[in-house]
């Protein structure tokens, strides 16, 4: 569609293609998808990536975990590729690294893998719902970094679509220029790839879509390894330790996060009828993964 603004400039996006030995003139703005091809007009693509961007990037830090108490905020402004580059470097400054020796060799233990942080951020660039004038939004806890853009899922897919890989973009033009930039390697990796990261951890990210909305949840790995409670509990197992199951794992995950959960929240988070969550409860305690406290309405599990 034509831009409402005509007098673009485009700076940054002629230094990254030229950076790429990519050629970035008037005679390859049309195939860009720049300009239309009967009127000659910008298009909002071409609004996106000059200067005159009218969307931006908001990243904020918290002290706390429920995202209430700011420590610090920016917004990011400028060509998406400027904000790309400086919203990166923020969030990598957010990114702390606690390493630690043993003997001679230094071993680093970063809070997110810079490149799950990279994917969510394009992720987030690049399949956004630009008709909204909202914001990119990230929060950064010290539990977790989420990303939230703009646009539910594109009619006819799923949230188990997404994760296998299946890609239909939203804005097909834009994540041509990004692969052209090899910014992302080809369509429907980036998800996987985030998810391929923390094959080791016991923490996991989280996707959520509403409607109009799609956020990816990184969890913070040093935060995760301050409270191995479920490492203790398989260890204090015999030698045959005992791993959890998905769904299991899905219950520790959510109680690590709210500190506790109840037969009723069991079966929400779940999808499953009372007696199957009674069985999966049971089971989950007599594995001393879980302990239970109260009866009737009020008993609850929590951690041991």
């Amino acid at each position: 569609m034509r831009s409402l603004n005509q007098e673009l400039s485009f700076t940054t996006a002629q230094n990254i293609f030229q950076a790429n030995k990519l050629e970035f003139d008037e005679s390859k703005y049309t195939n860009l998808g720049l300009r239309n091809l009967k009127d000659k007009q910008f298009t909002n693509l071409a609004l996106l990536i000059s200067e005159q961007c009218q969307h931006s990037i908001k990243a904020a830090v918290f002290e706390d975990n429920e995202n209430t108490k700011f420590q610090a905020h920016r917004e990011f402004t400028g060509s998406i590729f400027q904000q790309l580059e400086n919203a990166f470097s923020f969030l990598m400054l957010c990114n702390q690294n606690p390493s630690n020796f043993s003997g001679l060799t230094r071993n680093d233990n970063w809070d997110y893998p810079e490149e799950a942080i990279r994917e969510a951020l394009l992720n987030a660039i690049i399949h956004r719902d630009y008709s909204y004038s909202g914001s990119i939004i990230i929060n950064v806890n010290k539990q977790a970094m989420e990303f939230i853009s703009l646009g539910g899922l594109l009619p006819g897919l799923s949230l188990e679509d997404i994760q296998l890989g299946i890609s239909q973009p939203r804005n097909g033009k834009l994540a041509e220029i990004f692969h052209r930039l090899k910014f992302i390697e080809s369509y429907g990796t980036g998800i996987r790839r985030i998810f391929a990261l923390y094959k080791d951890s016991y923490v996991k990210p989280k996707i959520t879509v509403t409607q109009h909305a799609f956020k990816i949840t990184l969890p913070n790995l040093n935060y995760s390894n301050n409270h191995p409670k479920i490492t203790l509990a398989a260890e204090t197992q015999s030698a045959s330790a005992y791993y959890p199951n998905a769904q299991q794992q899905k219950v520790l995950s959510y109680v690590r996060e709210h500190g506790k959960i109840t037969d009723e929240e069991l079966q929400t988070l779940l999808d499953v009828k009372r007696t199957r969550a009674y069985l999966i409860a049971k089971e989950m305690l007599d594995k001393n993964l879980l302990t239970v406290q109260g009866r009737g309405l009020k008993k609850f599990y929590y951690l041991p």
